[in-house]
């Protein structure tokens, strides 16, 4: 496992001069990693505030300023112009412009993307009438994957149809120096192989936007110009989809969290935004840790995945969350998050030959040379892009729905896990062939509508939460009971009511699992506590004490490439 040092960039330019604050005005609130003790000699910084403000320290930070965001500054300064800056009135909101890390046959099976990409019943007005629904293999979306770089490979052909480096720390080359972004493409949209099979969508098109080093790092700032380039191309490309297969501890509130309110920005302006739980579900010495949701996975807008240990079998029912997989509920804010799970450990996708991963991870090249190489990796980054896939599937099926009708269709497809809960596993594993199902039953209308038929395999359990939905669940006031006619609303509208944990049927068998079990899962079982709050003590039977994500969590950062589930064999 790799440890990450925080990466400050030095500067040699001069600060300019300000004047002294009045005593009685106010300065700008600090994500929490910015209020402990020991600041460095120099510390790079997020300024948000308004317009006139920023454009005063424009003209007082000439030469500091690193990336201008629009609505903020990206700057470094000294300890001294540090403590300055945070005692200055025009100032709103400071960060860290913290280090960012990225955090399929069987795959494909277990997602059920294969019965998408044939469809089933028959074709025209009567199939669709009689619940038949064509194939679709996500021609005509566009997926911008914000990572490390995409390499050229034949599985990608020339569907890579626009690049921008972003990466504002060293001269990045061209292509993926460092191997994860190649990866997560292939996860996406990666064409049919006889060894490797396929990404969930093999019709895409892709655009690289590089973000991420030759290390695998970057800041977040540079994510940041990454998502508004996203946006700001969006009708150039056609890009409905945004992988950020990459995060950071959370030191602070979504609502205040600068790499959050780009991703959040993204999605008012229509796209779907896919981002990674995180590996942070077990620390160094092996405790597990509740409250390891990264940023900006912890926005309650973005589709937030966690990974799905499916051990090496096409048969669900032995799938459980990988145990390196962040669990919830989200720091400061106590939201339910991931939203769901989809395979991440030991994915076979694209390898990015000569790069960082495959020069130093040899144990994990499964075939091929050249531009038609594969590699295994496992993480939440894998589970990520599996999922961008699956919601090109459904932009392709209907391409007027807004990223929360994605988000809520997914979930609705997907199947909850009892033993892991909503807040390891979500609303569940993915199954975009019932997420598609359930869509169009909901957008159109057939005459075979009855929720018997419609579930299946899936459970119908979808949420967005700002931090409310453990409170109602256990007071009893967070579960909505949803008739078959009531689904066209749900999917036409902003996905319910924020809080509330939406079940489709009047008889759903999730409305009556104990509180504590459908939140927490097994973990319920290894308490005392009725309710968990920060600070409880939680034993694993193993004898290990659970660790909340505000502990160890913050103290170092590390991220997995999957060594902790693939054994020295590579299998």
């Amino acid at each position: 496992m790799k440890r990450i040092v925080t990466l400050i960039a030095v500067v040699l330019c001069l600060f300019g001069t300000w004047g002294a604050q009045p005593e009685a005005q106010r300065g700008p609130t600090l994500s929490s990693d910015l209020r402990k003790p020991g600041i460095g000699e120099r510390v790079r910084v997020i300024v948000q505030g308004e317009e006139r403000g920023l454009r005063t320290l424009r003209g007082r930070l000439r030469g500091l300023i690193r990336r201008d965001l629009g609505g903020s500054l990206a700057i470094d300064v000294t300890r001294e112009e540090f403590e300055r800056l945070a005692n200055d009135s025009s100032v709103a909101h400071l960060s860290t412009d913290t280090p960012v890390m990225g955090d399929m046959v069987i795959a494909n099976t277990v997602t059920g993307a294969p019965t998408v990409w044939t469809g089933t019943g028959g074709g025209g007005l009567l199939g669709s009438l009689l619940g038949g629904i064509p194939g679709y293999n996500g021609t005509g979306i566009t997926v911008a994957v914000i990572d490390s770089g995409i390499a050229p490979h034949s599985a990608l052909g020339t569907r890579v149809i626009g690049r921008v480096n972003m990466v504002s720390w060293e001269n990045a080359p061209s292509g993926d120096a460092f191997g994860h972004g190649t990866h997560i493409a292939g996860s996406v949209a990666g064409r049919v192989t006889y060894s490797y099979g396929a990404g969930s969508a093999p019709g895409v098109r892709l655009v690289d936007v590089r973000v991420l080093g030759s290390n695998g790092m970057g800041l977040t700032s540079d994510v940041i110009a990454g998502i508004d380039w996203a946006i700001a191309n969006k009708s150039r490309f056609g890009i409905r989809v945004i992988t950020l297969a990459l995060g950071h501890p959370v030191f602070e509130p979504a609502a205040t969290d600068p790499l959050v309110k780009a991703a959040e920005r993204a999605v008012a302006a229509g796209i779907v935004v896919v981002a990674s739980a995180g590996n942070y579900g077990r620390t160094s010495n092996g405790a597990p840790v509740l409250g390891g949701i990264t940023s900006p996975g912890n926005s309650p807008a973005v589709i937030t995945v966690g990974a799905l240990e499916t051990n090496g079998t096409k048969d669900r029912r032995d799938d459980r969350v990988a145990d390196y997989s962040s669990r919830g509920p989200t720091r400061f804010d106590f939201a339910v998050k991931p939203d769901l799970v989809a395979p991440g450990s030991r994915v076979v996708s694209l390898e990015a030959a000569g790069s960082y991963l495959s020069r130093n991870y040899s144990q994990w090249h499964i075939g091929g040379s050249g531009t038609n190489a594969y590699m295994r990796l496992s993480g939440t980054s894998m589970a990520t892009g599996v999922v961008a896939g699956g919601a090109a599937l459904l932009l392709d099926a209907y391409p007027t729905m807004t990223p929360a009708q994605v988000k809520a269709a997914l979930q609705l497809g997907a199947t909850y896990l009892p033993d892991d809960g909503l807040v390891a596993g979500g609303a569940g594993s993915v199954n975009f062939a019932q997420s598609v199902k359930i869509a169009n039953n909901g957008l159109v209308s057939n005459l075979l509508s009855s929720v018997t038929t419609l579930l299946g395999v899936s459970s119908g359990a979808t949420y967005r939460d700002h931090g409310v939905l453990i409170d109602r669940l256990y007071d009893r006031t967070g579960i909505n009971l949803l008739g078959i006619l009531d689904l066209g609303g749900l999917l036409s509208g902003p996905g319910g009511e924020p809080g509330v944990l939406n079940l489709l049927g009047l008889t759903n068998p999730m409305a009556n699992i104990a509180p504590n079990r459908l939140v927490w899962g097994e973990v319920a079982d290894w308490s005392s506590s009725y309710y968990f709050v920060w600070g409880n003590t939680i034993q694993h039977p193993s004898g290990q004490y659970f660790v909340w994500g505000n502990n160890e969590f913050t103290e170092s950062s590390y991220f997995v490439w999957g060594n902790t589930t693939v054994p020295p064999d590579g299998r």
